[in-house]
Order: structure tokens, then sequence, then C-alpha cells
């Protein structure tokens, strides 16, 4: 055992934050610390530290521990991936027996995350690390700790076992559910029959003379068999009392929104980039690309930090030379700065002054993103940063608007806000063309991956999973993966043809032949 914690409190003004009877952590032990945002998990991390003291309750370490903290320094000219790094460097140099990490993942790329991970594999002592990068945690955890209303419960496993565990959990608990509407529906049906039978008991039967009802004593023979009666129903009736209440299991309906000219824009081109190059005074981002966007794609922009993304954003906003964008697109654009909110608005105020979608619709996407009931009445200004955020994409997302562009919008999120917000663009009809460095992120959403890596942009047709597998395989023969790429481009169309011909359509097709025959005659 490295160490032991022994009833831990910690309060907030009056609130107790953290609640806990117990905690163990033992050599080899790889944890995942998760929960919701403001759920306690810093605080947690630094009392398990040493940082902070608890108001209650005892910390026995038996081995030498270090933190990477969540807030790194700003007075530095460096970046918030180098000052990460920098303190990521100390703490492995230390090689101390268990590390902390909060948050360690933020500012790295993609590529410096994964060398993280290959660090942390390779390292000796146990850790734990809070993060909202579930790939990170897949890939590190054999254990995850959830925090809820101060609370820890543990999971063997990733975090999609946690995942699966979780499910599980509520098919469990939409099935106690259902056996206890059953029960109670049943024992509701029985005690009313009992209380009718009870009422028609006084009445002597139509059948039954007078002198008949005089001869069998009717009236007391009745008189019992009510108060039998009465009795049984008493019983029921405490029964259905006694019966355990079980809660119903939150069910998200499905979202049917209204996308302006959304017949014009499906399966169309509707952004066109012709020899687009990327500059930054002398210093080539990526050199001249040509491709085209259509209606319903969902493109994701990955690369290096400094490679170019945001440029390249930028110049879609801005429709800079090169750039072609269909007069019936409508485009919204999410960025870090929250400049689409009013803060002296509510939130609902807020998604309704760019709204056309009616209220329920509007209070169903506020439920996904964990805004219930009255909540959503709550002026922008007492939020968390972490709620600003679930708002503005919600505003966004609301908007009539059919083409999105989102800026790492999955950061300051929590795992739970990043996976609703995953579940409301799955069911997106419109475009969305989005940068992100979160690997779990770009696998769910992404049907097409545009890479800048190397002064290069390269687009590839796919999920992640496929450009991974594609990136990993050695050299191989371009013009075999060329004809490849055009026998399924040129099949694709051919289907669109056939269900909607279009002059564009057939010249993208004779197109894509020529370029395959021309193919075949250079071999």
């Amino acid at each position: 055992m490295l160490l032991k914690a022994h009833h831990i409190k910690y309060y907030v003004q009056d609130r107790l934050l953290l609640d806990l009877d117990q905690l163990e952590i033992h050599r080899k032990d790889r944890i995942g610390l998760v929960g919701r945002n403001g759920s306690g998990k810093t605080t947690l991390i630094k009392i398990l530290a040493g940082v902070l003291a608890p108001e209650e309750g005892k910390i026995n370490h038996h081995i030498k521990c270090d933190l990477i903290p969540q807030l790194k320094r700003t007075d530095t000219v460096k970046s918030g991936g180098e000052i990460t790094q920098e303190y990521i460097n100390k703490a492995l140099i230390k090689d101390s027996g268990l590390l902390f990490a909060d948050e360690p993942t933020t500012h790295l790329d993609t590529d410096h995350i994964e060398w993280l991970e290959k660090k942390l594999d390779q390292w000796n002592g146990a850790f734990m690390i809070v993060s909202h990068d579930r790939a990170f945690l897949d890939a590190l955890c054999t254990k995850i700790w959830e925090i809820n209303e101060g609370k820890i419960k543990e999971y063997t496993g990733n975090y999609s076992s946690y995942i699966e565990q979780k499910e599980l959990e509520r098919k469990q608990e939409k099935m106690a559910y259902e056996i206890y509407e059953k029960q109670k529906s049943q024992l509701e049906n029985a005690l009313k029959l009992k209380e009718q039978k009870a009422e028609r008991a006084t009445k002597a039967p139509k059948r039954v003379s007078n002198s008949e009802a005089r001869i069998t004593g009717a009236k007391p023979y009745f008189a019992k068999k009510q108060k039998k009666l009465q009795q049984t129903a008493k019983a029921l009736e405490t029964r259905l009392e006694k019966l355990e209440k079980v809660e119903k299991v939150k069910e998200l309906p499905p979202l049917k929104m209204n996308l302006p000219n959304e017949e014009n824009i499906k399966d169309k081109i509707i952004l066109r980039v012709q020899e687009v190059a990327g500059m930054i005074g002398d210093r080539i981002l990526w050199k001249g690309i040509s491709f085209n966007v259509r209606g319903g794609d969902k493109l994701a922009i990955i690369g290096p930090n400094g490679s170019g993304k945001t440029t390249f954003v930028k110049k879609i906003m801005k429709q800079e030379q090169g750039i072609t964008l269909s007069p019936s697109v409508k485009m919204g654009y999410f960025s870090q700065n929250l400049n689409i909110l009013d803060v002296e608005k509510s939130i609902i105020e807020n998604i309704q002054s760019t709204s056309q979608q009616d209220e329920t619709l509007i209070r169903t996407v506020l439920a996904r993103m964990h805004f219930f009931r009255d909540e959503v009445y709550k002026p922008v200004d007492v939020l968390s940063g972490g709620e600003r955020v679930k708002v503005a994409l919600a505003k966004l997302f609301l908007s009539d608007i059919n083409m999105l562009i989102l800026d790492e919008p999955t950061n300051f999120l929590d795992m739970e806000a990043v996976e609703a917000l995953e579940g409301l663009l799955q069911e997106y009809r419109g475009t969305i063309i989005f940068v992100s460095h979160d690997r779990r992120f770009i696998e769910k959403l992404a049907t097409r991956i545009l890479a800048i890596r190397d002064e290069k942009m390269e687009l590839f047709e796919g999920t992640y999973q496929q450009y991974l597998h594609y990136e990993s395989q050695p050299v191989r023969n371009t013009s075999e993966d060329r004809r490849l790429v055009l026998e399924t481009k040129i099949t694709e169309i051919l289907s669109r043809l056939s269900i909607e011909p279009s002059a564009e359509l057939e010249l993208e097709f004779q197109k894509l032949l020529k370029e395959k025959r021309e193919l075949e005659a250079n071999k």
C-alpha cells in the first residue's frame, strides 16, 4: 500500500464537497479520476498529494509522491504546450513512487499526448490522473474512480470498460423500474378490485328472496364478508405503501431540427477550396491544396500545434481567395472567447435570440447538455466557465445555420458534456468542420480527415480509425492507392447519379474516369 486516506471531509462554504470513508492506492495502481466539473476532482487530488489539508480526516503516505498541477504558471513567453511539457519532464525525472497528474494533456497536441502516453506507460510507480481525454485514460488506466456527490465509486478496467459497466447499471435500473411499475400496477388493480367487492358485499344478491335471507342471516354474513375484504384491501394498501419506489431512468428524446436550405445542400458541393496555401509572414504552413466539401460532411482538421489549423478555419470564415461558398450555406463559428453570449441574459434568452426552433426542442437540447427545468432561466454571468461553453455550443447548434465551424469545442468540458455534445453532433444533419486534439471525439464524429503536417495539407476520405491505419502502413504503391480511391469515388458517384442525376455529378464522373484511364495507361 502506497497511500491510505481515512474519513476525509472537505467543505466549500456550507457545501460538503468531499465525504470519503476510506481510500487506498497500491503499488502499480493506474487510476483515472472522473466526474463532472465542480465535483471535486482537483480538490481531491491536491488533498491526496499533500498539497491541500482536509478539514477532517487523515492521509498516510508510505512513499514519496509528486503532483503535476492543473493551473500552469503564466508569467512566461513559452506556449501552453511547452509549459505543460516542462512540468511533465520535471515530474518524470524525480521518479516518485506515486504521481498525481491533473489534466496533464492540457495544451498538448496529439503527437505530444501520445509521447506522454508512452512515458507513463513505462512508468514504474503508481499514478492517478484527472483527464477529460478518454483515449488517454483508455490507453493507461486499469481502474476508474468516479466522484459523485462527494463519494467515490471504483470500477475495474479502463475508461471504455467503465462506460460499459455504467451502461449495464443503466439497463439494470431501467429493468428495476419496469418491475416496480408492474408490481405497483398489479397491487393497485388488486386493491381496486377488493374495494369494489367490499362495497358490493353489503347488498344481498338479487336472486336471494327475503325469506331465504332471513333463514341464512344474510346481513351478518355480508357484513363479515365486507370486513374480511376490507382487511385484505388494507393489507394490499400497506404493501403498496411499503413498495420501494424506483425512479424512472431518463431517456433522451430524438432531435427533429429544421435546418435552413436543407434540401438544397444535402450531398451537394457547398464549399470549394482551390489552390489555397497557408503562410505566416515568410513561413509556409502548407502548400496549395484543392478539395470540395459536401453538405452533411463532418470534416476534422488535425495536426500539431502551430501547423495552421485555426488559420485555415479563419480563411473559410473570411472566404479568402480560392475559397468559394454556396449561397445556400449559413455558417456559425464557435471559438474559445465565447463572444456569442450576452452575459446579462438568461440561458434560454441567449438561445432564443438566434434560434427559430420551438421551445420544446430548445429545452431538449439544453437537457442533453444537463440544464434541466428552471435552470434554463439562470443568467449567464453566474455560470462557470465550463457551463458557459455548453451554453455557447447549444446556442450555435440551435441557431438558424446549416454549417458549424468549431475550433476545439471540447476544451473545458467534462466528459459527460463531451459525450452529450457528440450525441448532438452525430444527429446533426448539417455540415460540420471542426478542429480538435480529442482523439475519441474525432473518432466518433469525423467522416473525413484534413491533416496538416510537415508543410503539407492532405485530405483523407474516411474515418479517424481508417486514417490511423493508413498512416501506420509501410511505404506503399501510391499509383495503386490512387486507383483504389478513384474506383471508390466512381462507384459512389454512379450510385448518386442513379438517384439524383445532375450535370455537375456527370462532369465529376467523366473527370474521374479520365484520371483512371490515364493512371492505367502510365502503368
